[in-house]
């Protein structure tokens, strides 16, 4: 092996067995110290996986997912940057875009591009991944790994988004080469910055600031970066089949457990993955029937007309996870698909040429914004989020039923 290449390994394999600690927590910036470095046998390193794919069948769903990607592609820009949001009536833009929404816009480009066989989507996915990896920030002497910087720091959903960008990219391509860039080293490079991220005591800070010696915020909480972090890990786990990351997602997920539910999408991601790369305990089903339960309690309110697409399609994308993880844990799982069947009913309706709030829907409009999705009747804007959530909620129902389909 070349000098580099073994120094690299080496530094991966001391690194995934640091052990993280955070200390000084009160009301000031916390510091990250230095970690215990210990030596571990080149043995335990293992190699990338092969991403394992699930079959989409073509219909109406799977084409309302590429005709969302094709509205995606039409609005990007030369230089990679996605549309943030825009509204379609009067075509003004937001100019306080959320970078961390844009990379999970990233991601969802190269589920088009696995879901339709199109490699157009992987090429605009990966000019935007290309443009959004700028924002990649590492200091050695300062934190452990790479972050995500955006408005003066570096939150935990930044990195954890990432590594979910650069998995899709690796199921849509099944490569991790982009260029100069290796993919593998950036995600791991994210996961170890994820890890240094945890509480002794569970649970995650939610963002860090990189300047002069580095500290964290104890007081910054986002209520989706825990579970979208717990996700990451399990596709770091994936992508490499190195148990460490598997060992921390459960670590963390042991904690999670123990919290209040909430409509937490991303752990319902995490809990399918768990179900088909290790196993889930009672509590965790237990939980998930619980995360359920939460969001078909709210479905009357849910489907009001004043509430957006955009919090509905998180609804698919939790059901739909979560149906995928009972199923493959042998748990009754068919109680979701009514629900699920709703949610996207609800949805569809809102994904243009469609409109249930009667607007005046011209060609021009059809022509710049078709399968984009618009927020709500008083609100007819079309945010990435909303589309990438639709784009990754309808194909998680889809494979869904093609693992109902092949049993």
């Amino acid at each position: 092996m070349p000098k580099k290449s073994t120094l690299l390994a080496v530094s991966l394999l001391a690194l995934a067995f640091t052990t993280f600690f955070l200390v000084n927590r009160n009301s000031e910036p916390e510091s990250i110290p230095t970690p215990i470095v210990e030596d571990i046998p080149a043995a335990t390193l293992t190699p990338a996986r092969k991403p394992q794919l699930i079959p989409i069948e073509d219909g109406l769903l799977k084409d309302a997912v590429i005709a969302a990607g094709d509205y995606m592609v039409r609005q990007q820009l030369a230089n990679g940057e996605l549309s943030y949001q825009v509204n379609f009536l009067n075509h003004d833009r937001s100019y306080t875009p959320s970078d961390i929404r844009l990379v999970a816009g990233t991601g969802s480009l190269y589920t088009v591009c696995r879901v339709s066989g199109d490699v157009k989507y992987c090429e605009a996915g990966d000019l935007a991944l290309d443009h959004y990896l700028e924002m990649l920030v590492s200091d050695s002497e300062t934190f452990k790994g790479t972050c995500l910087y955006t408005n003066g720091g570096c939150p935990l959903g930044g990195a954890a988004l990432t590594v979910d960008a650069i998995y899709k990219r690796w199921q849509a391509t099944g490569g991790f080469f982009m260029d100069d860039h290796n993919l593998l080293d950036t995600a791991m490079d994210l996961g170890y910055f994820i890890v240094s991220m945890r509480k002794p005591g569970g649970g995650f800070y939610h963002s860090f600031d990189p300047h002069f010696a580095g500290s964290v915020d104890p007081n910054y909480f986002v209520i989706n970066f825990p579970g979208e972090s717990l996700y990451a890990l399990l596709q770091l786990y994936e992508m490499t089949g190195n148990s460490f990351w598997l060992e921390q997602a459960r670590e963390v997920n042991r904690f999670m457990v123990t919290q209040p539910v909430t409509e937490d999408h991303w752990h319902s991601y995490a809990f399918a993955m768990f179900a088909r790369l290790d196993s889930l305990s009672r509590a965790d089903q237990a939980y998930a029937d619980q995360i359920a339960d939460t969001i078909i309690a709210g479905q009357v309110r849910s489907l009001n007309p004043v509430n957006t697409s955009i919090s509905t399609a998180t609804k698919v994308e939790s059901l739909s996870a979560l149906a995928q993880a009972l199923f493959l844990s042998g748990a009754e799982h068919e109680r979701l698909d009514r629900d699920i069947r709703t949610f996207i009913t609800f949805v569809l309706a809102r994904q243009l040429p469609d409109d249930n709030c009667n607007f005046d829907i011209t060609d021009d409009m059809i022509l710049r914004y078709e399968g984009g999705v618009f927020s709500a009747c008083e609100d007819p804007s079309i945010r990435v989020d909303g589309v990438q959530h639709w784009i990754n909620g309808v194909t998680a129902y889809l494979e869904y039923q093609s693992m109902m389909e092949a049993k």
